[in-house]
């Protein structure tokens, strides 16, 4: 499937067939994928919690009540879900593992290298967090940069999938530690294989005309 076919056919899934699986190979390479995400400086201020047991999916259900149990069938029904969760804050001991890490990637061909990459990122890290003031919505923004690379991905792999921002981050966060781990949960995405009862599936896409959201200088 190209590219252009692909972003015009895949939808967010709505119900999902519970008795079919990913297969392992496949939900790995997804998995890599994501791991591969692009963000802002490679900040990767990201963590994914993995649910493909019907137990962990249970837990993660705990925070789709009330106003949000429109959302519970969807996790406990497709094949894995993810929760992706987003760091609360950028520390100075962060920030040396990601460098050390890019050390050890072979990225630096000199100190001088590795001295720019830690000025500039830390420099990014301080811009948003002193002057901006939103280092938080920074760092949120590269968690859905992940999403959309997921997203697209499991669609070449004909993997269908639903984005969910409607669930309960109080529970979410408290069920799995997040605030003790210095995270917080920002969206779940549901994977699988939609139902022959999915309704969106039958419908037609709708977005905005190229007039309306392009504007060439």
């Amino acid at each position: 499937m190209d590219s252009l076919n692909t972003a015009k056919t895949r939808y967010t899934t709505k119900a999902y067939d519970a008795s079919k699986k990913i297969p392992k190979e496949q939900f790995e390479k997804l998995l890599e994928i994501l791991r591969f995400s692009p963000s802002s400086v490679n900040i990767q201020p990201w963590h994914f919690l993995i649910a493909e047991t019907d137990e962990a999916k249970q837990r993660i259900a705990a925070g789709l009540t009330g106003s949000y149990a429109y959302n519970a069938a969807k996790v406990l029904n497709c094949s894995h879900t993810l929760v992706f969760c987003t760091r609360t804050d950028i520390s100075n001991e962060y920030l040396e593992q990601l460098l050390e890490q890019d050390d050890v990637s072979g990225r630096f061909k000199d100190e001088a290298a590795k001295q720019g990459q830690k000025d500039t990122r830390s420099g990014y890290v301080e811009f948003y967090r002193n002057e901006l003031k939103n280092l938080s919505a920074w760092m949120e923004n590269q968690t859905y940069i992940a999403l959309g690379q997921l997203l697209f991905a499991a669609a070449l792999e004909h993997i269908d999938a639903t984005p969910m921002e409607g669930f309960d981050r109080n529970i979410i966060n408290q069920e799995f530690g997040l605030a003790e781990k210095g995270l917080k949960a920002s969206v779940i995405v549901a994977l699988g294989y939609r139902s022959e009862n999915d309704f969106n599936a039958k419908l037609p896409k709708s977005r905005l005309a190229n007039d309306v959201i392009f504007t060439r200088l």
